[in-house]
């Protein structure tokens, strides 16, 4: 009798590293290499797990004696509009989209520059230059498109102010790394970008948004909790977020299994074909 085989990735973990989240602790993560014909099956798979894809990886935060970063998503469905949200959309209501295929431009790499001097001028991505820019945008194995919004109020000279790239997983949209103007802090391009995210997954008929990942207790990471129908994976599965709360229990040493533990629970998929997600009404 044949069996089909499932994908049977290998798992690494990085060095510990400063975190960049968290004062005085440090950072660990777990990951595998995302290639082959089944890149898309298992990037679907492990996304559902808190997983995230940096071009050609997908990792999971794996530190030794914390676990406070939880994979956050939107379950469009159920989404709100609060006040300030529906404030920011019209406040923006001048910015165009446009979707292309991930490739890099200058004016991306310009803003994104002016985006890291201004906000995260001490990250780990301060010194990318244009080459490695290009190799975030286009090293891709799975569907991934570029989001990019202009200003185009003057017509003689339209500004890109807001870029996201994104993945099209089969049960929603993973935004991979968005950066906006620093200069239109009064917008909150952020904020718009996501709820322009739900709205693309709305018309395409995909449930949900996967935002990356909450951190209590981080300024830099907490306003993803403003956001209403929002989903944290914790403890391995998706619950609700409950602002009322106590997450503290996640920075204490004994909320992390061993690596080996870990491992073992992750869910493989096999190899027999999966249904694509629907198209037809994705940006172009």
């Amino acid at each position: 009798m044949r069996h089909t085989l499932p994908i049977a990735p290998q798992f690494y973990v990085t060095a510990p590293q400063p975190c960049p989240y968290l004062d005085g602790r440090r950072e660990r993560k777990l990951f595998t290499a995302l290639q082959g014909d089944h890149a898309s099956t298992l990037n679907n798979t492990l996304s559902k797990q808190g997983f995230r894809r940096s071009q050609n990886v997908l990792y999971r935060p794996s530190c030794a004696d914390c676990s406070a970063c939880l994979s956050a998503r939107i379950r469009v469905p159920d989404f709100e509009l609060s006040k300030s949200q529906k404030r920011t959309l019209k406040r923006n209501k001048h910015l165009t989209r446009e979707a292309t295929s991930p490739w890099a431009t200058e004016e991306q790499y310009d803003l994104f520059r002016r985006y890291l001097d201004s906000r995260h001028a001490n990250g780990g991505m301060a010194d990318m230059d244009i080459f490695e820019f290009a190799a975030m945008i286009e090293e891709t194995p799975v569907k991934s498109r570029v989001i990019e919004y202009w200003d185009r109020s003057d017509a003689a000279d339209p500004k890109l102010v807001a870029t996201c790239l994104t993945d099209v997983l089969d049960d929603g949209l993973s935004m991979v790394y968005s950066f906006y103007d620093p200069d239109m802090s009064r917008n909150s391009l952020g904020t718009h970008i996501i709820l322009d995210h739900v709205q693309i997954a709305q018309e395409a008929g995909l449930p949900y948004v996967y935002l990356g990942y909450w951190v209590p207790g981080s300024s830099k990471m907490g306003y993803k909790a403003s956001f209403s129908a929002l989903e944290i994976f914790r403890e391995a599965e998706w619950r609700d977020l409950r602002l009322g709360e106590d997450y503290s229990s996640s920075t204490h040493p004994l909320s992390v299994d061993p690596i080996a533990e870990q491992v073992a629970r992750i869910s493989l998929p096999d190899t027999r074909p999966t249904t694509e997600p629907t198209t037809e009404k994705l940006p172009k």
